[in-house]
């Protein structure tokens, strides 16, 4: 379909690729992955047309057409939202304009004459190209389309001028997913897309008809839409099969092979370089000597690919709180006529990971805010634990920077006891290398000082964390870091991020923030989804089945009749309870095999031990859930139940 030959790429003096022979066939599902200033960006724009090549050519099959959704940038208006999704089909409408015009035509002349006949004929031919591209059917199309990226139906009509250049962009990427183009880029498609419209644009992409290439720093996102994985790295391409969990264990195997077969090569070059040392000037040994020093010049040596930087960082851990980190009371909150929050109650215990999940606008900053003690209560109680502090970080927290100060200065300053090295390396790690260390705070751009602003909370991190969209603005390597130094952390977090890989694996509670309320869920977003499906009703449903199994080692809880509370007789309260506790020790035990499992995954030894360690973590969680659920229900019962 598109075809890239040789090509290459300067961007002033630096060479971002070359040599790369690329072919995109029609169903390809591609991630474009590589370090920040690899070129990923550049390449999609010279796929899309927009930038041509220094090196080598690209050639595309006739009728071709490659849609591009850059990363910001693009503003929109003159139009509504809905309009502007109808644009899109301006052919369409025009066949249809005509269609109507033709029928008042036919009405006008004798069915009879010549004129009719052909009036006739091209209403009929405009008629069959207008239902082969089921034409009746745009506007269903632009409200589905509007509907899973966001847009509400009170927002269909309103001027696209009153929307933020986010909500733009979501509108542009509405626009090409409808033109349905033979090649579809998206370059960061999900940085201005909430959780909800995440998922609905995977489910978007399973379907998608053509092909598509898409960079992304998501790594859950890339999973489940890819089908291969394209790498720009060390000024080359390299393709690996499968999603992006897949390429991290081929990379690793191919880099082992790599390994292997230059030990090989230099220990053959040492035995060819001896042996012409030693006979080089013994006549009878001259044919042999010769044989040798013409197979080391035909040698093609393996060259060692540099090793990838790990950044290895202890972020200081601060001193603990009480066990109640927050307590809610009755909370409400409104901004004059609108009610955000009302009657929200709920605790916050130490070493709690909270994700703040819910649709754009349902309130997950105000609670961050209420919780930081940036806004006020409408009214209710709001309790701060014994020794708790809290530490806030906002959206647009580079405010607070000092922007007269250097960053490798100001970090210095922060943290004395480091060594230039390290403090160099972990601002590597969150994209400042080479000379940006030493640009003064201010004129780096928002994204900048965000991510400098974070990695200056991690560094002396309060015990209570409160984190509104700390994954803006990093890319898979950053995230990482940020991600074990929260794994790490022994104090309390409460965090919004649109990145679900980030969420399932820092979360233990998912607080779900929607229609006022806050809804609350235990264990990661995957178990949340579950949950929300009907996962936790069908699997009571098939406990309470069971349950005449358990030699009675469960007792059943007892049903009310007649709207009365039947007592719990006294040895069932014992049995529930010391089974309660029989369950708590499954569950850590089960979590300890979790992530036991999820460490040696990081590891690639073989393809057989990595689907025998992915089985066995499916089986884990699957019981934690049963577990978890039992202990819930176990739970209500002794609650509810008088003794």
């Amino acid at each position: 379909m598109i075809q890239l030959s040789s090509a290459g790429k300067r961007f002033g003096h630096k060479l971002l690729f070359d040599g790369v022979d690329w072919m995109i066939t029609p169903r390809d599902r591609i991630g474009l992955v590589g370090a920040n200033g690899t070129g990923k960006s550049t390449l999609m724009k010279v796929l899309a047309g927009l930038e041509t090549l220094d090196y080598g050519s690209i050639s595309s099959a006739k009728g071709i057409s490659a849609g591009y959704l850059p990363q910001d940038g693009l503003s929109l208006s003159g139009r509504t939202v809905f309009e502007e999704g109808l644009s899109v089909f301006e052919d369409l409408r025009v066949l249809e304009q005509e269609m109507e015009q033709l029928t008042r035509r036919m009405s006008e002349v004798d069915s009879s004459s010549a004129e009719y006949t052909q009036i006739a004929d091209r209403y009929h031919r405009i008629e069959h190209e207008f239902l082969t591209r089921d034409g009746y059917a745009i506007e269903a199309q632009v409200g589905a389309v509007l509907a899973g990226l966001g847009f509400l139906k009170d927002d269909w009509h309103r001027p696209i001028e009153e929307f933020s250049g986010g909500w733009q962009m979501r509108l542009a990427l509405a626009k090409l997913l409808l033109q349905q183009p033979n090649l579809l880029l998206l370059d960061e498609p999900t940085n201005h897309l909430d959780l909800e419209a995440r998922n609905w644009l995977e489910e978007y992409l399973t379907h998608y008809p053509n092909a598509f290439v898409l960079i992304s720093h998501d790594r859950y996102f890339l999973d489940v839409t890819v089908n291969k994985i394209v790498e720009i790295w060390n000024k080359k391409i390299h393709f690996y099969s499968g999603n992006y969990d897949k390429y991290l264990a081929q990379k690793t195997e191919r880099r082992e092979q790599i390994e292997a077969a230059y030990r090989n090569q230099h220990e053959r070059i040492e035995q060819l370089e001896a042996f012409i040392s030693r006979f080089r000037y013994q006549a009878t040994k001259a044919k042999q000597v010769q044989s040798r020093i013409k197979e080391l010049e035909r040698m093609e040596r393996i060259e060692l690919p540099e090793e990838e930087k790990t950044i290895h960082f202890s972020f200081p851990q601060p001193k603990p709180s009480g066990r109640n980190v927050v307590e809610f009371s009755g909370v409400a909150k409104s901004y004059g006529v609108k009610e955000v929050f009302r009657d929200v109650s709920f605790t916050i215990t130490r070493g709690d990971r909270i994700a703040l999940v819910g649709v754009n606008g349902a309130g997950k900053s105000t609670l961050i805010k209420l919780l930081a003690g940036k806004e006020p209560l409408s009214s209710g109680q709001f309790h701060l634990g014994h020794n708790v502090q809290a530490d806030y970080f906002a959206q647009d927290q580079y405010k607070e920077l000092d922007v007269d100060a250097r960053v490798l200065d100001d970090l210095g300053e922060l943290s004395p006891r480091s060594t230039q090295t390290e403090l160099r390396s972990l601002l590597g790690c969150f994209l400042f290398s080479a000379d940006d260390v030493f640009k003064r705070i201010g004129v780096l751009s928002g994204g900048e000082r965000n991510r400098y602003a974070l990695l200056r909370m991690l560094l002396h991190p309060a015990n209570f964390l409160l984190l509104d969209e700390p994954t803006n603005h990093l890319d898979l390597r950053a995230k990482d870091v940020l991600l074990k130094a929260l794994s790490d952390y022994n104090g309390t977090v409460v965090f919004v991020s649109h990145d679900r890989y980030f969420i399932d694996k820092l979360a233990t509670r998912v607080f779900e923030v929607g229609n006022g309320r806050v809804e609350i869920y235990p264990g990661n977003y995957e178990d949340y989804l579950w949950r929300k499906q009907g996962g936790s009703a069908q699997l009571e449903q098939s406990l309470q089945s069971t349950a005449h199994q358990r030699n009675a080692s469960v007792p059943a809880a007892p049903s009310a009749s007649n709207g009365k509370e039947k007592r719990l007789n006294p040895l069932k309260r014992k049995k529930l309870e010391e089974r309660v506790k029989q369950i708590e020790t499954e569950i850590a035990q089960l979590e300890t095999a979790i992530a036991a499992c999820e460490d040696s995954l990081q590891t690639f030894t073989s393809a057989e031990q990595t689907e025998d360690l992915t089985r066995k973590l499916q089986q884990h969680r699957l019981e934690l859930k049963g577990r978890l659920a039992e202990w819930e229900q176990l739970g209500e019962t002794l609650q509810t139940q008088p003794s």
